[in-house]
């Protein structure tokens, strides 16, 4: 007889998780700069701590995928974030959900329209305002077709000394970069001439 009424609740269970699928809605939650990882980390930890999982059913920081070249040339694969100092949370907004997001670390507020205060000087209080079903479809949608960017601690105009071969030891300025040929131009002073030369990632060294 255990089995059931175990079967009644757990399907009393499952319809209640997809009603909660079917109202929530993605929101924007602003976070300090580089606090994305642990945002996400400490709100998950208080969805369950809460026991609000039926409401606020995910968590994401939308990334793209990014080939960093190293100054060896070798290349590490890594993540981009779409929207540096900010994390999606998809949930039924009510107020208990909303103090269990506003008040985990390193949360600034969320994304929304900011309510006038009736009396008195400030800031009043911001109503968070769900992500239109475009702007979630547009934001996935290029997490999930970007192609790898390739990034290089390197930009036109940095100061570089080349560290082997023919123009060891010559300094330059950097007037083109190409990540995906592992290559740059820089200007050198070579007989008392600025000339353009190719050369490798692993040829060169940012100045300071």
């Amino acid at each position: 007889m255990v089995g059931a009424t175990d079967e009644p609740r757990n399907l009393e269970e499952a319809e209640t998780a997809l009603d909660a699928l079917r109202e929530a809605r993605w929101y924007a939650v602003q976070v300090a700069s580089g606090c994305e990882k642990r945002v996400k980390t400490n709100l998950e930890q208080r969805i369950q701590t809460f026991d609000v999982a039926d409401k606020i059913v995910d968590v994401k920081i939308p990334h793209t995928p990014a080939v960093k070249i190293r100054k060896d040339g070798s290349r590490q694969n890594t993540e981009e974030k779409v929207f540096p100092g900010y994390v999606l949370v998809r949930m039924v907004m009510d107020d208990d959900v909303w103090q269990v997001v506003r008040n985990t670390s390193h949360v600034i507020n969320f994304v929304g329209a900011e309510q006038k205060r009736g009396t008195g000087k400030g800031r009043g209080h911001v109503k968070p305002m769900p992500l239109s079903a475009s702007e979630v479809e547009r934001i996935f949608k290029q997490t999930a077709e970007q192609e790898p960017v390739v990034k290089i601690d390197m930009a036109t105009g940095d100061k570089i000394i080349v560290l082997n071969g023919p123009f060891k030891d010559f300094e330059g300025e950097v007037i083109e970069v190409s990540p995906e040929r592992s290559k740059l131009k820089a200007l050198l002073s070579i007989f008392g001439r600025d000339t353009p030369v190719e050369l490798e990632f692993n040829q060169v060294e940012k100045q300071s």
